[in-house]
């Protein structure tokens, strides 16, 4: 055999594990690349309790709670699926319900546990994921000359 094929053979070689470890890693992270789970995606999905993820949604009207000792519960919606979610800590000066928000925790006996909490910084700003979610439920309402517009009319 030439050094020219030699050469070659083993550039080829080379590229082919490259390539499989490519594809490997790709097909590792394929589940971690999503930013967060919506309450819906989350319920479908039922991740291991001591995986580590973010959820992101609306905060449920009517539902945040203050049992004590700086303990907040509270529902995270897409409007189709809730997730009750307990923090323990300070909650964002932006945080209220109604309003989009990502959580990060681990989900524990069907109750997100939240590390932290990140609520939107203007009020017309809604993260495209949820507002995705949102509409493929039907519930998405546009503001249109001070009237609430279904997405279907």
């Amino acid at each position: 055999m030439k050094r020219k094929h030699k050469r070659l053979t083993f550039v080829m070689i080379a590229l082919l594990l490259l390539g499989t470890a490519a594809a490997l890693v790709l097909t590792a992270f394929e589940d971690n690349i999503v930013f967060f789970y919506s309450p819906t995606e989350l319920a479908e999905k039922q991740p291991n309790p001591a995986q580590r993820l973010r959820i992101g949604g609306l905060v449920e009207e009517g539902s945040v709670t203050k049992p004590g000792g700086g303990i907040v519960q509270f529902k995270i919606t897409d409007t189709a699926q809730a997730v009750d979610v307990r923090f323990k800590g300070i909650l964002p000066d932006l945080f209220r319900e109604g309003q989009g928000v990502v959580a990060e925790g681990r989900l524990r006996g069907g109750v997100f546990e939240a590390d932290e909490v990140l609520a939107k910084h203007d009020e017309n700003y809604m993260p495209p994921e949820v507002a995705d979610a949102i509409k493929k439920s039907g519930q998405w309402k546009e503001k249109m000359g001070g009237q609430a517009k279904e997405a279907g009319q």
